[in-house]
């Protein structure tokens, strides 16, 4: 057992920057069309956080043209070229599906005073 949390800790990735449910971030995703690969954004809330070590894993929220679309990003995926945390969120979930029912700025989180 020992051996195998050595080797997964030798596989994660130490570059993503803290992030936690209710910051806005800025994921670049890596995507292949064919034989081309070109880095798309994905701009939104995340609203969940979950598993741990390898195999963790993000969920990523935002409305476009007034439809809710959610992602869910491996933390550690080659495919994740990086998160870059626009603003910190102040919640007190560890998950923030109730905002999947709401419209409009009752959908918003408050930004974290530092």
């Amino acid at each position: 057992m020992d051996a195998l949390k050595q080797i997964i800790d030798g596989q994660l990735k130490a570059e993503l920057p803290e992030f936690s449910v209710g910051d806005t971030v800025r994921v670049s995703v890596r995507i292949k069309e064919g034989d081309r690969e070109r880095i798309q954004m994905f701009e939104g809330t995340v609203i969940a956080r979950k598993h741990g070590g390898i195999a963790e894993t993000f969920t990523v929220r935002r409305v476009s043209y007034g439809v809710g679309v959610e992602r869910v990003f491996p933390v550690h995926s080659p495919n994740v070229e990086k998160v870059e945390v626009v603003r910190k969120g102040r919640v007190r979930r560890s998950k923030l599906y109730y905002l999947r029912d709401r419209v409009g700025k009752a959908a918003k989180v408050k930004e974290q005073i530092r």
